[in-house]
């Protein structure tokens, strides 16, 4: 598989829209009493961290599918706009929009513990979703969330259709290994059957197949999705072709804030690089440039100038 050609379409991303509280502490917490943090509220949600880190890294258009409650559609509607996206939001008449608490210890490389409350993203159902969203679309992008909840995965298997008919190709990337362990990989690998790009982490990848190393896991999953590329953190990245991993990409220098987001800006710099024409081990580049912007910020969106 070569770069995406630069065909001048636009890149739809489909996926959760989170109001996240990123809580920052030193050392363990302290059960039963007070424990000090620097705590912000900023947008997030993986499905749309990729979308504004795509639109970051410029080239081509970005969309964006998700659903949210009414109490932040308009706040979440502007932090869209404000960084490069064309979204299209659901308003969930009953659900609010969900919260994610991110507990980032800062004296253990930024590392990140997640209490997540889907609230209205994980309603987005088929009903949300229409053929005539991929007009003048150039690749889909699912975000593994959608693979969580019911409704989800039946959008999940309308977008494929609708993908399938125009020859769109479609990436996705697993988003939580938490999540997957219960949803089985079994009935996940099933899930994705058909689709050209699989991004997911070290974890996810191993999980994935039941093999304890990245490359092996990473070469398994290659021999039933074209493109296969593992997130490996402060380790790089690698890309698996055919059965084989054909490419072991270094991570860029970086000094941790925040980890919470740094695998979608990964995914959203590598898809905009490969739909500009990038080579997958450009695009892999790309990711790890953008992966290491975010872990030296709070939040999982990127910073916009001032």
């Amino acid at each position: 598989m070569t770069g995406a050609g630069g065909s001048g379409g636009a890149l739809l991303v489909v996926g959760d829209v989170i109001t996240d509280v990123v809580a920052r502490h030193r050392g363990p917490l302290a059960p039963g009493t007070d424990t000090a943090a620097a705590v912000r509220t900023v947008p997030g949600g993986a499905g749309a961290n990729v979308a504004c880190w795509a639109a970051r890294r410029g080239g081509t258009e970005v969309r964006f599918l998700g659903r949210v409650g009414a109490d932040s559609a308009a706040w979440h509607e502007r932090e869209l706009v404000d960084c490069g996206v064309r979204p299209h939001l659901v308003v969930d008449p009953r659900a609010p929009t969900g919260t994610v608490i991110c507990l980032v210890d800062a004296d253990a490389s930024a590392e990140r513990t997640f209490l997540t409350d889907s609230g209205a993203s994980l309603r987005l159902s088929a009903d949300d979703w229409s053929p005539a969203l991929l007009d003048g679309v150039a690749w889909l992008h699912l975000s593994g969330y959608l693979f969580f909840s019911e409704p989800c995965r039946a959008l999940v298997a309308a977008a494929l259709e609708s993908a399938r008919a125009r020859g769109v190709p479609v990436s996705v990337d697993p988003a939580s290994a938490g999540f997957l362990a219960v949803l089985g990989a079994d009935r996940f690998l099933s899930l994705v059957e058909g689709v050209d790009v699989l991004l997911p982490s070290r974890d996810e990848a191993c999980l994935l197949t039941g093999l304890p190393d990245a490359g092996d896991a990473a070469a398994k999953l290659s021999r039933l999705i074209p493109l296969v590329v593992v997130k490996q953190g402060d380790a790089g990245a690698l890309v698996a072709r055919s059965g084989a991993v054909r490419a072991r990409v270094p991570a860029k220098p970086a000094a941790p804030v925040d980890t919470t987001g740094a695998g979608d800006a990964f995914t959203g710099a590598f898809l905009a690089t490969l739909l500009g024409g990038g080579r997958p081990e450009e695009a892999v580049t790309e990711g790890c440039r953008a992966g290491a912007r975010a872990v030296e910020q709070v939040g999982g969106r990127p910073e916009r100038a001032a």
